[in-house]
């Protein structure tokens, strides 16, 4: 078990296998440089990564499975990390959300090409690793490629953000489905960023009272970029809820220097670390 409250835990980042831009090996090592000291790297929806990581990290560094998965909790998209689970018991939840994926970034190929873009989704996974499923961000890299747009950020303002045609909804589960996949794999469920939700307190309340009731164990205390009374504000939470708290930075890229590996604010001494769950032993250094 993980018993030390100051561990330089990160337990929120991802590679190649969905938004980031390391791949697996390439992280780990970037970790163990950072001086992250417990990992798990929760790519969206998928743990393709887990094995080469496992690999890479050997004896130096402290690795966790993880998983960041997309629910619906009244008509919003949350998100939920599940961290320490067996994988062998998530697969099918995995190939659930694989499929809803598969059938948004269809839909969106078929809006672009209706606007006269030829072989978007073709074109689209050229822009993608090979373990890494087709989204918004591969679409708008190959419009730019294609001349429609000069960058990136104006196909999205123009074509791919919110209200435009390729802002395709997905069909994702319900928190309580999520939730009981991940404990079902022996696994915790955390609530991811809830700053990112722009909740009322009174909302976010709510959300953490249905949460808890299905079976989710933390929430998010530090993340990159928080304020000390954001913190405070979260920890307060954990005791009002009688959940955990977790740390991660949400690491994407190098590129992002705001956010990084392990730079992240300690927990406060209020709140119990989301690992001292973790049934499992540590790494020797």
């Amino acid at each position: 078990m993980f018993t030390d409250p100051s561990l330089n835990a990160d337990l929120h980042c991802h590679t190649t296998a969905s938004d980031g831009t390391l791949k697996p090996a390439e992280l780990v090592a970037r970790a163990i440089e950072k001086g992250v000291e417990l990992l798990a790297i929760t790519d969206h929806d998928n743990f393709d990564n887990y094995q080469e990581a496992k690999e890479a990290a050997g004896d130096r560094i402290r690795l966790v499975t993880g998983i960041e998965f997309s629910a619906v909790w009244q008509g919003i998209t949350i998100h939920i990390v599940g961290l320490n689970f067996d994988p062998a018991l998530l697969q099918g939840a995995v190939q659930r959300q694989k499929a809803s994926r598969e059938e948004r970034t269809l839909k969106i190929a078929q809006r672009l090409e209706k606007k006269g873009v030829k072989n978007a989704l073709e074109g689209a996974r050229r822009f993608a690793s090979d373990d890494a499923a087709v989204g918004r961000p591969h679409f708008a890299k190959y419009l730019v490629a294609e001349g429609h747009f000069e960058s990136e950020a104006e196909a999205f303002r123009k074509w791919l953000g919110a209200g435009k045609a390729g802002d395709v909804k997905t069909s994702w589960p319900d928190i309580q489905t999520v939730v009981a996949d991940i404990t079902r794999a022996g696994g915790h469920a955390v609530l991811a960023h809830p700053q990112h939700y722009k909740m009322t307190n009174r909302k976010l309340g709510k959300l953490l009272t249905d949460f808890k009731a299905c079976g989710g164990e933390g929430i998010e205390v530090c993340v990159s970029g928080l304020n000390a009374e954001t913190i405070d504000y979260f920890a307060s939470l954990c005791e009002k809820f009688e959940l955990m708290a977790s740390r991660g930075s949400d690491f994407h890229s190098p590129t992002n220097q705001w956010v990084e590996l392990g730079r992240v604010a300690p927990l406060p001494e209020s709140v119990t670390p989301i690992w001292q769950a973790f049934q499992v032993e540590s790494a020797a250094h």
